[in-house]
């Protein structure tokens, strides 16, 4: 299988954050010398944390960005923490003076209208980079393997969430108890994902080495959905110590 990812292996998650935080700003600078204003869609988990962090270092121009998340539980109360909006509107959205954010609704009253509405904009303001995880189960977004398809029609969707996707929000410390955890979700697909001209993947931990190794490893197939990573012209993935333990490289 053909593998285009540029891996770039840190002792601990901070550096890993610091050089993510880093990589991102130069990506956004030089494509804010071609463009007047850039589309940057932010994945949301505690794996994002030392990332979006380490983004207060840097001289971005984020009045020339119109920012979106990549997926949203459904049913939540609106304001609970572990609501993928809030959550990246109190580490990022809230922080700095975007061009626009547009959050996904996961409450909204009609599911596939909302799923239409997201994917108008998307449409209007095509994605630039992505900056994204991959999930213990090797979910990107909530493309988990039951779901993900990498030839989706549609852009925006919602999904009923693997077991094992929902185990890793408990692990992640989001939730205290499994039956906390949404069994549905809304969820941008994976073709919607791969039109990123750029993508940044942020992954630590040892709970997500199984799913880098699998990337890496195993054939292009969506039961391990990362491994969609290798036919992108330009990924690089950002891991520490733990999630690379499972690489010869």
């Amino acid at each position: 299988m053909k593998n285009n990812i540029n891996v770039k292996i840190y002792g601990s998650r901070v550096q890993m954050g610091k050089a993510a935080a880093e990589g991102f700003a130069v990506v956004v600078d030089h494509l804010l010398q071609e463009k007047e204003a850039i589309n940057v869609i932010f994945a949301a988990a505690p794996s994002q944390n030392e990332f979006l962090e380490s983004l207060s270092e840097h001289p971005v121009q984020w009045s020339r960005i119109n920012a979106f998340h990549m997926d949203e539980y459904i049913g939540l109360p609106a304001d609970a923490p572990q609501a993928f909006g809030n959550f990246l509107k109190e580490r990022i959205f809230d922080r700095y003076p975007f061009r626009a954010v547009h959050y996904l609704n996961g409450n909204a009253a009609d599911i596939n209208v909302e799923c239409e509405r997201y994917a108008l904009l998307l449409k209007d303001f095509p994605v630039d980079i992505v900056c994204m995880g991959i999930g213990e189960n090797g979910h990107l977004a909530f493309n988990d393997p039951p779901v993900a398809d990498f030839n989706d029609p549609a852009v925006v969707k919602m999904v009923m969430l693997d077991q094992e996707c929902r185990v890793q929000q408990v692990n992640d410390g989001c939730f205290t108890h499994l039956d906390q955890v949404p069994t549905a979700a809304l969820t941008l697909t994976i073709p919607a994902l791969m039109k990123a001209g750029f993508i940044s993947c942020v992954v630590p931990g040892k709970l997500k080495a199984k799913a880098v190794s699998n990337t890496f490893q195993e054939e292009l197939s969506t039961k391990y959905p990362s491994t969609v990573l290798n036919s992108h012209e330009h990924v690089v993935l950002y891991l520490d110590a733990d999630s690379s333990s499972g690489l010869a490289l």
